[in-house]
Formats: C-alpha cells, sequence, structure tokens
C-alpha cells in the first residue's frame, strides 16, 4: 500500500472507532455484533441479523444511518408484499397541457444507501426475490430500464428464528449474496441492566454523522487494496473447499452431515471480511486469523446440513468450528505493521 493509502487506512480504522462510540449512545454492550455489522460495511457487503424480538436490530441498523449520513428506508416485510412494492412501479401520468398520457417511474424504497429488510423471511419467494438484482448487481431492471442503485448501497435484513408459522425461508440464491449472517444474542446481565437504565428513563442518546456516503465508498476502496498474503489465501480456500461433501478436500463428517457445501462466492467474501475486520482492528496486513474470525458469519448460511445432522442435533456452527479445527493454516501471517 502506498503512503495515501496508508493514510487513508488510518482515517478508517480512526472511523470505526468512532462509529463505535456513536452506537454505543444508543445500543448496549452487541461489541461483536457492531464490528461484524462495520466490517460488512466497509467491505461493501451485505448482512443478514438473526436474533429473537427484542435484541434491538432495528435499532441498530437505524442508528448505524444516523451516524454514517446514508439515505435510508425500511421495509416492513409482509405476506402481501409484492415487488413492486420494493423497486417501484410506473404510473401513468396524463401532461397537464398536452393532454397526452406516459409512464412515470415512482423509485421504491430500495433507492437508498442503506436498506432494512425488516424480517425478511415474512414475505413470499417471489417478492423476496426483488432483492436478488439489486444486491447483486446494484441496479434495478423494471421495465425496459435498467436503473442504477445509490452508491453506497448496503442492505440489513433480519429474521426471527423463533416463529416458523407465516414464514418463508430465503432461498439460497437469496443467502449466499449476504457476506455475513449475523448472530445476535442476549445481552449478559450488567449490559440488561443498562438496558433497563436508559430505556426507562427520559433521556436520549443523541447520535452524530461522523461519515459522508462519499467517504464511506472512498474507505470502501481502501479495503480493496489491502495485502493478502499466500497463506491467507490457501486457507481461505481450504477451508472453503474442506466444507462440500463431493469434494476430496472433504472430511467424513462433512459427507456425513451436510448436505451441500458453500460456493466460491463464500471464499472472495472470507477474503474481502478479513481485509476490513484487519483494518478495523488497525493492521495494515491480513492474518489467518482473520480469515478464522470471520469464517462463522460468512459460511453459517452458505451449508446446508441434512437429515443426520438435525436428527443428531449437530448446528452448522459446530460443524464449522470443527472444520476450523482441522483446516492447516500453515502460519499466521503476523509481525506487520499496526496502525493505532
Amino acid at each position: 500500500m502506498g503512503g495515501g493509502d496508508v493514510a487513508a487506512a488510518e482515517e478508517l480504522a480512526v472511523a470505526a472507532g468512532r462509529l463505535r462510540a456513536e452506537l454505543a449512545k444508543v445500543i448496549v454492550g452487541q461489541d461483536e455484533v457492531i464490528e461484524q455489522m462495520l466490517v460488512c460495511l466497509f467491505a461493501r457487503g451485505h448482512c443478514l441479523m438473526q436474533g429473537v424480538p427484542g435484541l434491538a436490530k432495528t435499532l441498530l441498523i437505524s442508528t448505524l444511518a444516523r451516524a454514517t449520513d446514508l439515505t435510508f428506508r425500511r421495509i416492513q416485510f409482509t405476506p402481501d408484499l409484492m415487488p413492486g412494492d420494493i423497486t417501484g412501479t410506473e404510473i401513468l401520468q396524463e401532461d397537464p397541457e398536452t393532454q397526452r398520457r406516459r409512464f412515470e417511474f415512482v423509485p421504491g424504497p430500495v433507492f437508498a444507501n442503506l436498506l432494512l429488510a425488516d424480517e425478511i423471511n415474512r414475505t413470499p419467494p417471489k417478492t423476496q426475490s426483488a432483492l436478488l438484482q439489486a444486491m447483486q448487481e446494484r441496479e434495478v431492471t423494471v421495465g425496459p430500464r435498467t436503473l442504477a442503485l445509490p452508491d453506497p448501497f448496503f442492505v440489513l435484513a433480519t429474521q426471527n428464528p423463533i416463529e416458523q408459522e407465516g414464514t418463508y425461508p430465503l432461498p439460497e440464491a437469496q443467502l449466499d449474496r449476504f457476506m455475513f449472517m449475523v448472530l445476535v444474542k442476549y445481552p449478559g446481565r450488567a449490559e440488561e441492566v443498562e438496558i433497563l437504565r436508559r430505556t426507562t428513563a427520559d433521556a436520549v442518546g443523541e447520535v452524530s454523522a461522523v461519515l459522508t456516503a462519499a467517504r464511506v465508498i472512498e474507505l470502501q476502496r481502501v479495503v480493496r487494496r489491502v495485502p493478502v498474503g499466500a497463506q491467507a489465501f490457501e486457507f481461505a480456500a481450504d477451508l472453503v473447499r474442506a466444507t462440500r461433501p463431493d469434494e476430496k478436500e472433504g472430511t467424513d463428517f462433512v459427507r456425513h452431515w451436510l448436505s451441500w457445501g458453500a460456493g466460491p462466492r463464500a471464499g472472495q467474501n472470507l477474503i474481502l471480511a478479513a481485509k476490513a475486520r484487519a483494518l478495523v482492528r488497525g493492521r495494515l496486513h491480513v492474518t489467518t486469523e482473520d480469515v478464522e474470525k470471520v469464517a462463522p458469519p460468512v459460511l453459517r448460511h452458505r451449508l446446508v446440513p441434512n437429515f443426520n445432522a438435525e436428527a443428531e442435533g449437530v448446528t452448522v456452527d459446530q460443524v464449522i468450528d470443527k472444520l476450523l479445527t482441522m483446516v492447516p493454516r500453515g502460519g499466521t501471517g503476523g509481525g506487520g505493521r499496526r496502525l493505532l
């Protein structure tokens, strides 16, 4: 990285710290969730957050929008939601002067920098698929026109793992478009006491914007320029290939517990997320530890357990933990310069 990139990388580390401080004014705890969300943001990925109701998933996302000065839209997914409610629709308008009629496109809520897809698994696949093109190509096709989405474009979706009635599990093609699946867990006791103090008082934390959309784009480009050693590339590739039952790298327990493994997009996301994590933590180099730490959120929604796993009570995260103990790393790649 050149001198300009190093300065930008230092700014990213500082910006991540400032974002954490702003989020802490409203959100209590959830440090790991916040870090993973920031990694997704700077790596230009999308994030699927899973947790029971009441864990401030929606509040966290809306607070991030205020702290980054990004345009924010929320879609409450319901069974009767239609694709046009997301992408927008063409409406027949009449020109008052010429009396001629023509179609005008009215943009939907997807035309925003930060889109909250709340309870995304509560709408049928037809409507869920409206986000496929938006998340991958960052554009929307309506009729004969293809329209570019604002940059940056970041989808944060939530889903409830408890209620199954009236839900439609996301298809694998759409799950694969999310860089991370983040598990939002219950707070610790001390954190829960602090939540009770804050939410039952009159005071409300004032969040300030510490990043503009233009600066977010510049920092996302810096992430792409972070150098990665051969060991990290090989570890990421070996880890992804080890999840596939039909590959020779797949182990017996993978063949016993999984129907399908992760595709090449998982490896790409492992490297990009590891780059962003390194910068967020104040380092200019990527280690195999970075790849290891981002592996669970990158892989957990891409592995498909079979009947054996369900019958034996084996979770996807347990499979990932076992893989991480078996795939060789070939060194840590440490010893590089720190930013802070």
